[in-house]
């Protein structure tokens, strides 16, 4: 995600977006699970939005900047809250709506940035001249099909900052542990099916891997599809 054009001052402005983006995100866990009566993420010290308790070295600042840095697409995330479902009085699907409560965050996050940007859709526009026509100062965003209406730095940056909260909303929920939409797989499996997920469950961060790097690579293209389309719609 270039912004600013230069490696460094992105890789800075990347991490701005993405802390706030992923805290957020896991804030909204621990608070969904708080009101079902889970104590554990609040004793934790994780329902706050003070970042330290939830940075993780490797996924807040190493991975991102190494991606950066070999100029691969960047991703990063929170250290996990913790959630104890034996506090839920229903716990498979208590803890599907504590899964959902991050990326229903992430997706709010992306629909208030974009009603304050001056973004417009130029999606009925399919050549040059009819886009330069309704919007003379417009800077495209070809692969999403939004336009800015500014050159403005800040206006990037919020464009930047809504199009990785819907990349988070869906990425996570992919159906890959730890992935919160994995937890959503418990409230369709049978009773073997899930005492298989949860042995699985443990190895969840190599699969995860796994699956992104080496089976899916360069097949995620329905994801860049997905965020195109709520991009739009949301402007």
């Amino acid at each position: 995600m270039e912004i600013s054009g230069n490696v460094f001052a992105d890789l800075v402005i990347f991490l701005l977006i993405l802390l706030p983006s992923v805290i957020l995100h896991e804030v909204a866990h621990g608070w969904v699970a708080e009101r079902f009566g889970d104590p554990t993420a609040r004793r934790a010290g994780r329902i706050t939005l003070d970042p330290i308790p939830h940075l993780d070295p490797v996924g807040s600042f190493l991975m991102p900047g190494v991606l950066a840095l070999a100029g691969q697409p960047v991703f990063g995330w929170a250290k996990p809250v913790p959630v104890n479902p034996s506090y839920f009085r229903r716990p498979t699907q208590m803890m599907a709506v504590v899964a959902l409560a991050g990326p229903a965050t992430n997706l709010l996050l992306a629909f208030i940035t974009v009603q304050l940007g001056p973004f417009v859709d130029t999606g009925l526009c399919r050549s040059w001249s009819c886009i330069e026509a309704a919007h003379p100062n417009i800077v495209i965003w070809y692969d999403l099909g939004i336009g800015i209406t500014t050159e403005g730095l800040w206006a990037q940056v919020l464009l930047g900052f809504a199009f990785l909260n819907i990349v988070l909303a869906i990425f996570n929920m992919l159906p890959i542990p730890p992935l919160d939409g994995s937890k959503l797989l418990p409230l369709v499996l049978p009773e073997k099916g899930k005492r298989v997920f949860y042995q699985v469950s443990q190895y969840g961060f190599l699969i995860l891997f796994a699956l992104v790097f080496v089976v899916f690579r360069g097949r995620l293209g329905f994801l860049s599809d997905a965020v195109g389309w709520l991009m739009r719609g949301f402007v």
